[in-house]
């Protein structure tokens, strides 16, 4: 009797784990199985185990192949910078819009909100859906030269520039200085070796891709979050039922302090003195740049590329007003 019962405990036992549903997914980090976000995702898939997901991750050093590979169906799902998923979800790609999420704190305003369950059906685009968001940390400009600290000062000089970031290729323009077509994988080497004059990462890169090396004696990194990168997790749909692909949104959102951590860890590691400063009269200035910037790229207007998601403007427009109600943007007539 005893044995008997002890057999019904263990198949009750090992039933979650048999019924558990296995998911291949592409993890892109750029230092590979060693990196800070690909042990992230190991974090994200070790909690989701709890929900009856068995992810098995596969590491990918170059971003474009792990997409290439999740594209031929070699997985289920991608864990990848926005910078390389717009094109599955242009309203969750749009975070990254140029200037648009100034401060950490409308980050987090922001991804608390697109956790909710109300936001669920906007996590769905072109047969796929967005199971997770997870911050990566501002992107900064890194100058090989400090006297690059002005719009004006970028005309005429180098910068790196992902050749599929259309957002970027237009900001460079704009600004007058000469876009060099850069990928994931060379951009901190033409930094490095002086190929290029300026290049845009998060913190990390300092140390993880060496840009400190570029920056040298002369250059330093740029104080002003130019966008916010994150890390999104999409998946095609019918990959995971509604309920596991929200509880899955909210596994990644309840990383949040934990990815924060870390993101301070390398933005604190580089040295004060490398930071170059911006007067408060010309980050004004610039936010106005930026706004008109997003909105012609809204808009697909003047020239502009057609990138960017009005419903995401706009919900991150209502986030910094709400945070800084007298900006001039929020009474503007042309408000996002």
């Amino acid at each position: 009797m005893i044995r008997k019962s002890l057999t019904a405990l263990a198949l009750v036992a090992a039933a979650p784990l048999a019924s558990a549903q296995t998911v291949s997914m592409c993890v892109f980090d750029v230092i590979g199985a060693n990196g800070d976000f690909y042990n992230m995702a190991k974090d994200y898939a070790l909690e989701m185990k709890s929900h009856g997901v068995d992810f098995q991750l596969k590491p990918y050093t170059d971003e474009g192949v792990a997409v290439g590979d999740f594209n031929a169906g070699q997985c289920d799902v991608v864990a990848a910078t926005d910078l390389r998923t717009r094109p599955f979800n242009r309203f969750t790609g749009s975070i990254s819009a140029v200037g648009a999420i100034p401060t950490y704190d409308n980050l987090k305003t922001l991804l608390a909100t697109l956790a909710q369950p109300k936001a669920a059906p906007l996590m769905k685009q072109n047969g796929y859906e967005v199971l997770g968001i997870i911050p990566v940390g501002a992107g900064y400009l890194f100058v090989n030269d400090r006297s690059i600290d002005t719009a004006g000062e970028l005309a005429g000089k180098r910068m790196a520039t992902l050749d599929y970031q259309k957002d970027a290729i237009h900001m460079v323009n704009f600004v007058k200085a000469t876009v060099v077509p850069s990928d994931i994988t060379n951009f901190a080497g033409k930094f490095n070796n002086g190929s290029v004059d300026t290049a845009y990462a998060p913190a990390f890169a300092y140390e993880a891709l060496e840009l400190y090396k570029g920056i040298g004696d002369k250059g330093g990194v740029v104080d002003y979050p130019l966008a916010q990168l994150t890390m999104q997790i999409i998946a095609r749909d019918g990959v995971m039922d509604e309920k596991t692909a929200q509880q899955s949104r909210e596994v990644a959102w309840n990383m949040f302090p934990q990815a924060m951590d870390l993101i301070k860890k390398q933005e604190s590691a580089i040295p004060d003195d490398v930071w170059i400063r911006i007067p408060e009269k010309d980050i004004r200035g610039y936010q106005e740049m930026f706004r008109q910037n997003r909105l012609e790229m809204r808009d697909g207007k003047n020239g502009a590329p057609d990138v960017y998601d009005p419903k995401m403007l706009g919900l991150l427009s209502k986030i910094r007003c709400a945070s800084n109600p007298s900006a001039a943007e929020c009474t503007a007539a042309n408000r996002e």
